[in-house]
């Protein structure tokens, strides 16, 4: 199921939840902690990834703050409070819709294979 439409839409999403619980976290880190939560499953992409956090920016959901790391700057992200409350509220839906999906599908998607 690599990089489906399902994760692709939901890119922003992953976004605020891993800054709600990283607290701070730059592009590349972003990236990393996908693929190792995913075991490689799920790789974003910068041209997918930059944008959306940049859109989060514009939103006010988040804040960026540079910082000088050894020779070069580094961008940091957090969540503003705006972001934290967004965050929540997407959560939310997500785990109600997942709940509804199971009832229509009638499956247990912690074994899709039913085994």
């Amino acid at each position: 199921m690599k990089n489906s439409p399902l994760y692709k839409g939901s890119l922003s999403t992953i976004v605020l939840k891993l800054l709600e619980e990283n607290s701070r976290m730059y592009g590349y880190e972003i990236t990393q902690k996908v693929k190792e939560l995913t075991a490689g499953e799920l790789n974003i992409t910068e041209g997918a990834l930059y944008p959306s956090l940049h859109k989060l920016e514009a939103d006010g959901l988040l804040q960026a703050e540079m910082v000088h790391i050894g020779n070069r700057m580094r961008k940091y992200y957090r969540l503003t409070e705006t972001g934290k409350k967004e965050t929540a509220d997407r959560l939310y839906e997500l785990k109600a819709f997942i709940e509804q999906m199971q009832l229509i599908l009638n499956t247990n998607l912690t074994n899709p294979q039913g085994i």
